[in-house]
């Protein structure tokens, strides 16, 4: 690794050089089977071969023009996210954090068009938005911010899943224009509300009730990764605006702030704006994605694979002194413990298998869309007995 790259990862001490589907080679030619996919990035596993084609297709044509241009793959992506969320308008960008902001700004804008001079968003305890200063400050890790202050101000956070904590916030604070909630949090250690339709119906009907806007971070959550394209589906409401990223380009930088009805026409001529966003690249990399998913139903792969992982940990696991649970929405899997098990990242990686510690107790696994039965059930094999041998210490 170069000297010359600043101290923000702890990386761990292999260099991949390629990968197919679930797996990766590092550049020993030991094989890897991948379950954090980049961290929900790569959907559609390594080196998919219609992606690929799409990819240097576009490249071979062009890669980038700027946005006071019309760009054909931008447009015929932005239809199909609308066309697969039933919203209306979108701005792309680069990032999740990007996306984040953009929806953080279009609140305070929507608060400014109604008169309210200090808008506030009500935000959650134990979110992830991001690493820029607004979406750090909208963040609920005091972790994460600390040695970042002064944050920015105009976020008022709750406890997650407390819609009641929610309602006192309605009745004090006059300056409140949206709701910023993750459907799941991922970060957080994939806390999924004890009945989260009823979660999220609640606070629209919260919003509805006081035109606030319903923001719903879908960096983690979107893209298959729940097993409907995004998570909000798996309910009867639709939010006035979403955030994507991650598993978008499959690996191409790209985000999204998709917005509807009263949310769509915020953001006006130079109100907001993005050098790199939505791209030729990237959204001809997005819009392969979102067509591979279709093609090969991976959003059914998605629930169904997770819930047999989910089954295999529960089976192998329950009754292990130090297991307290495992939880999953599609291919986002929590497998809970009762101690920190940062050393269970470095022990799979030694058994060559890729995981994610989040909350410090938490095994986070995010596998790509593309995983098959025999692959899943490889995984919980491999995993389950690292975890029993860490529990055993």
């Amino acid at each position: 690794m170069s000297d010359h790259l600043m101290n923000t990862y702890m990386r761990q001490p292999v260099t991949f050089v390629k990968g197919e589907g679930v797996w990766l080679w590092d550049n020993h030619n030991d094989q890897y089977l991948d379950a954090l996919a980049g961290v929900a990035v790569n959907g559609l596993g390594h080196a998919h071969p219609k992606l690929v084609d799409a990819i240097a297709k576009q490249a071979a044509k062009l890669i980038h023009v700027s946005n006071i241009y019309n760009i054909a793959e931008q447009s015929a992506l932005a239809d199909k996210l609308c066309e697969i969320s039933g919203m209306d308008k979108v701005f792309f960008c680069n990032s999740g954090c990007e996306a984040n902001e953009a929806a953080i700004k279009l609140a305070r804008l929507y608060g400014h068009n109604k008169g309210i001079n200090t808008p506030e968003i009500i935000v959650m305890d134990q979110s992830f938005h991001g690493r820029t200063l607004a979406t750090l400050s909208a963040t609920g890790n005091r972790k994460v911010q600390a040695g970042f202050d002064p944050l920015v101000s105009g976020f008022i956070r709750v406890p997650y899943d407390d819609v009641e904590a929610v309602k006192q916030v309605a009745l004090h604070h006059p300056n409140v224009v949206a709701i910023l909630v993750e459907p799941v949090q991922g970060e957080g250690g994939i806390n999924i509300p004890k009945d989260a339709g009823a979660y999220l119906e609640q606070l629209r009907q919260i919003c509805d009730a006081n035109g606030w806007l319903l923001m719903l971070d879908e960096v983690q959550t979107g893209i298959a990764r729940t097993g409907t394209w995004f998570a909000f589906q798996h309910t009867s409401i639709k939010p006035d605006v979403m955030s994507l990223a991650k598993g978008l380009g499959s690996g191409v930088p790209i985000g999204a702030c998709v917005a509807s009805g009263k949310a769509a026409d915020v953001f006006t001529y130079g109100k907001h704006g993005s050098t790199f966003g939505g791209n030729p690249l990237a959204t001809a990399a997005g819009l392969a994605t979102l067509n591979i998913i279709e093609e090969e139903h991976l959003l059914e792969n998605a629930e169904k694979i997770g819930n047999l992982i989910r089954e295999g940990f529960a089976a192998e696991l329950t009754g292990a002194q130090g297991f307290v649970t495992v939880r999953n929405a599609g291919l986002m899997i929590g497998i809970e413990l009762d101690r920190p098990c940062v050393e269970l990242v470095k022990m799979a990686l030694e058994a060559k298998l890729l995981i994610n510690v989040t909350a410090d107790k938490v095994v986070r696994l995010l596998p790509p869309l593309v995983m098959s039965e025999a692959e899943a059930k490889e995984l919980v094999q491999r995993l389950s007995a690292l975890i029993k041998t860490f529990l055993s210490k």
